[in-house]
């Protein structure tokens, strides 16, 4: 019988776990043998997990992260909760800040062994950007009612279908001059497999990271210019890269139908790097690999004629 370690038959709550990053921690928790409840807005979002799985070992529940009864009822029992909810729209302080403390009370109430909340590098209580601001307050509030949480702060997230890759990689398909707002601006890019290993390495040993903060980046610092070029690279493409001029992508933020609000405008501008001032993904036993790893397999899809894109080299 196979041996899965701390977290075998410990129940374990995804609030928020049907989203890119949570179906990626389920995957990880399930193969460490435990027993997860996937609690969302709309958890059929996450029915392909089901295969997964083994009998009994995965549940589904519907939660709203904004409603107190909601939350503490898909916390009863755990052992551990993961709170993955994040917004760009409306709600952020409902959502990030005020549902995140409740889940961590819960947590606290029910005898919950380890919590850790994913917020972002940038988190501030006091920042005048919404974003940044309510995962600021969210941490506090985590802190507040939960002290030994885990706070794990990632950059910016990528996966094959999730994250900024496919939305980049459709644009660089499509148009034969690509936009890039924020150009200059240094992102590090995290896989998702590896930010969902640090959740469970954080799980799996509360002693070891309870009461911590992590900033969970990659290994490479990359402009926004460079990570557009890359993944058009990938796909054998050369458009014309068009870098967004500040006062024009500001414009366009304020549009209703606009590919990115004033706070995403703002955050971008920022950047997402790792400040150095606090432990990293190695810290949790993670050895994060690096974007130019995965896009050659990825953007083979999106290229002219697919995987046949290849000249045959003659006989």
């Amino acid at each position: 019988m196979a041996n899965y370690g701390p977290l075998e038959d410990k129940l374990v709550v995804l609030i928020g776990g049907s989203g890119f990053i949570g179906r990626q921690v389920a995957q990880d928790l399930l193969e460490r043998g435990a027993r997860l409840r996937i609690a969302a807005r709309n958890p059929e979002k996450a029915f392909s997990l089901k295969p997964l799985a083994n009998l009994g070992q995965i549940q589904f529940a519907r939660c709203n992260a904004a409603d107190k009864a909601s939350v503490e009822a898909c916390v009863a029992g755990a052992d551990a909760v993961v709170y993955l909810v994040g917004t760009f729209g409306k709600n952020q302080r409902a959502l990030q800040a005020t549902g995140a403390g409740v889940a961590a009370a819960a947590a606290a109430a029910n005898g919950a062994q380890s919590f850790v909340y994913v917020s972002a590098i940038g988190a501030d209580a006091t920042s005048k950007t919404g974003y940044f601001r309510t995962k600021g307050e969210g941490e506090q509030l985590v802190r507040e009612a939960f002290p030994q949480a885990t706070i794990l702060r990632p950059s910016a997230v990528f996966g094959e279908d999730g994250g900024f890759v496919p939305l980049f990689a459709d644009l660089a398909q499509s148009l034969p001059v690509l936009p890039v707002f924020g150009a200059e601006s240094k992102l590090q890019p995290v896989w998702v497999a590896d930010l969902a290993e640090a959740i469970g390495n954080a799980l799996a040993a509360p002693a070891t990271h309870g009461g911590k903060t992590y900033e969970i980046a990659g290994p490479d610092q990359l402009s926004m210019e460079e990570i557009n070029r890359a993944i058009a690279k990938g796909q054998q493409r050369d458009p014309i890269v068009f870098a967004v001029p500040d006062t024009l992508a500001r414009l366009a933020a304020a549009l209703p139908l606009a590919p990115i609000n004033r706070d995403q405008l703002t955050m971008l501008e920022k950047g997402s790097v790792a400040s150095g001032a606090l432990p990293g993904i190695d810290a949790l036993g993670v050895t994060a690999k690096p974007l130019s790893l995965f896009l050659d397999k990825w953007m083979t899809r999106y290229r002219k004629h697919g995987r046949f894109t290849a000249e045959r080299k003659p006989a």
